[in-house]
């Protein structure tokens, strides 16, 4: 149980989880690139004692693998993982009550401990130019918290109680923001934050909020937990870290004793500012849009204050983990709120949001004479209604009969739906519908559609296992290459427009017909790389469902409407980049040449194995 920041490092180097950085490393850029390769390596974490333009020091990859972060909270895991059980299912209670005896005092236990107001005897007053400014990608707006710890209250239940922990990315420097006056927030309207802004903006009134950095890593975690009714961030927070969230007010700002640093400011009815570029975690950069600007009132450090970090990109990266934690500790929260739901994966490699896996129940069936989706399409939207899975585009479910299914074994998911699902039945679209504002394959910002694919019954067809005749040598398309059972990659032309794809497109439908049937290959992916997308599983994933939008990009072979229904004998999702889509994060050559001084022998790194 660690009482700062500090204590963790010192933890995890004396059990050989985290290394010192002792060469001066630069926070444009070059701290980003050690960390990425840091943790593809799946190295340890990465303490930086000489962070060049500031005297702080900074810690990364604290979370970079889920075993280093439960070692972290070793201590208090478990009990952690029976309170929220119990919020999830309180019949549990009921059930099991002698099991479940100490969940009620270990909670109340973990109750925010508040302190004399005022600021801790150890914290001092500096300047927001102080903080080490990380600029993660070559085309970032500015530099950017990653890991903040965004606190706020609800004007009309004041307190912390009530109060909204958030991890809201925030914008150090860059566009338009006052110099060391004022920073970015981004977070949409109807997150809790956002709830208390228009609260604030419909009495006229400035919101207070107070941006904590570091502390005990519980902090962090919970500033991203999705908790259930009942469970505040900052009770969660004292759970995980055995030791209650200490905290005051000063000028009327909640001030964190146990955060490394501490940012005050008020966010001002209708004040907004460009917000990005930022690299984020589709693998692509989001743009610059208008988001909430706060003015800066005061910035605080502890002593020998710690500043930690994370780098945002093309999963897998340290969010993954973050990912893997909260799924491990909610458990089967969503069996709770969606009945019939047996698994919903949130698929990594493809960005999180556009792609989702979902096994259900099909209780229907046995009074049908014909095995078809039916409950599960009434599960699959309330899973397109529910929290974050509603900024999903790609749904496939499916529901469990003659074998054992896991969505996180992805290749045999696809290929048990694609061998099962009629295309004339099982596709169903969502148009003019919300996408993730993230997600820049649609026609605007936060705006696309979502197709569901569902299947179930007896298999239909036999899966392909290598390129089918009738793909090869078709005009204007080429380098058909195999992607797994059933799914077949091709390379086509630059993307001009959608109405030239259209007519393409067509075409290319056309001229397969006319070679004759293709019913063991019911996906194809036209893509502006063939060999890319084919080389592996999370390739194609990232690449077919972040750079295609369903109601403009999948087409089919003999396609037709009837009853106002689409239909098809093979799907062709369109995954070439289109012009209004972000582009894919690059790596600096330059940066990469120059960090290779911490990997070789006698650099801080030279015993990770890369």
């Amino acid at each position: 149980m660690y009482p700062n920041l500090e204590a963790c490092v010192a933890d995890l180097e004396k059990h050989g989880h985290l290394v010192r950085i002792r060469e001066e490393v630069d926070p444009y850029l070059e701290m980003a690139a050690i960390h990425l390769k840091v943790h593809e390596a799946g190295g340890p974490a990465l303490l930086f004692e000489r962070v060049k333009g500031t005297s702080f020091r900074a810690v990364s990859n604290l979370f970079g693998t889920v075993e280093r972060s439960k070692f972290i909270f070793r201590q208090t895991w478990d009990a952690t993982q029976n309170v929220i059980a119990l919020r999830n299912d309180p019949m549990a209670a009921l059930k099991q009550p002698f099991k479940h005896l100490g969940v009620g005092l270990s909670a109340s236990k973990a109750l925010p401990k508040k302190m004399p107001d005022g600021l801790p005897g150890d914290m001092r007053e500096i300047r927001l130019s102080e903080l080490p400014h990380i600029h993660h990608w070559p085309m970032d707006g500015g530099a950017f918290i990653t890991l903040p710890q965004v606190y706020s209250e609800d004007l009309d239940k004041p307190g912390i109680m009530n109060a909204n922990l958030g991890m809201y990315r925030v914008q150090l420097s860059g566009n338009d923001y006052v110099h060391g006056q004022e920073v970015g927030l981004h977070y949409q309207i109807h997150r809790s934050i956002g709830i208390h802004q228009t609260k604030a903006t419909q009495r006229g009134e400035p919101l207070k909020v107070s941006i904590f950095v570091g502390g005990p890593p519980s902090h962090t975690l919970s500033a991203v937990m999705p908790l259930p009714e009942g469970l505040s961030e900052l009770t969660f927070a004292g759970l995980l870290a055995g030791r209650r969230f200490r905290y005051s007010y000063h000028e009327g700002y909640c001030i964190s004793h146990d955060a490394d640093f501490v940012i005050t400011g008020d966010i001002y009815p209708h004040d907004t500012k460009p917000e990005g570029p930022f690299g984020d975690h589709l693998g692509y950069y989001s743009l610059i849009h208008p988001f909430p600007v706060m003015q800066v009132r005061h910035v605080f450090a502890r002593t020998n204050a710690i500043w930690p970090f994370t780098v945002v990109g093309r999963p897998p990266q340290e969010d993954t983990a973050f990912g893997d934690l909260i799924h491990e500790l909610t458990g089967d929260a969503i069996k709770q709120e969606i009945p019939g739901v047996k698994e919903v994966h949130a698929v990594d490699a493809a960005g999180v949001h556009p792609l989702l896996l979902a096994i259900g129940s099909e209780r229907y069936t046995p009074y049908q004479q014909v095995k078809q989706p039916a409950e599960l399409l009434t599960i699959a939207n309330r899973i397109l209604g529910t929290n974050q899975l509603s900024l999903a585009k790609y749904v496939f479910i499916t529901a469990e009969e003659d074998r054992p299914l896991d969505t996180h074994q992805e290749e045999d998911f696809f290929t048990y739906i694609l061998a099962r699902i009629d295309l004339r039945r099982d596709i169903h679209f969502y148009t003019n519908t919300t996408i993730d504002t993230l997600d820049y394959s649609g026609t605007g910002l936060n705006q696309g559609s979502k197709v569901v694919f569902a299947a179930y019954g007896d298999v239909k067809r036999e899966l392909c296992r290598e390129v089918p005749e009738q793909l090869k040598d078709l005009r204007g398309i080429a380098q058909a290459r195999l992607v797994m059972p059933g799914v077949v990659a091709v390379q086509g032309p630059a993307f001009s427009s959608y109405e030239q794809a259209e007519r393409e497109i067509g075409e290319w439908a056309q001229a397969i017909q006319a070679r004759g049937p293709l019913a063991d290959c019911p996906l194809l992916i036209i893509c502006d790389d063939s060999s890319f997308v084919s080389a592996s599983l999370s390739n194609f994933m990232w690449v077919t469902f972040t750079r295609s939008n369903p109601s403009h990009d999948i087409y089919g072979t003999n396609s037709r409407y009837e009853n106002k229904h689409w239909s098809c004998d093979n799907v062709i999702i369109d995954a070439r980049s289109k012009p209004h889509h972000a582009p894919p994060l690059i790596p600096d050559p330059d940066v990469e040449k120059r960090m290779e001084r911490l990997f070789a022998k006698g650099g801080s790194l030279s015993g990770i194995k890369l």
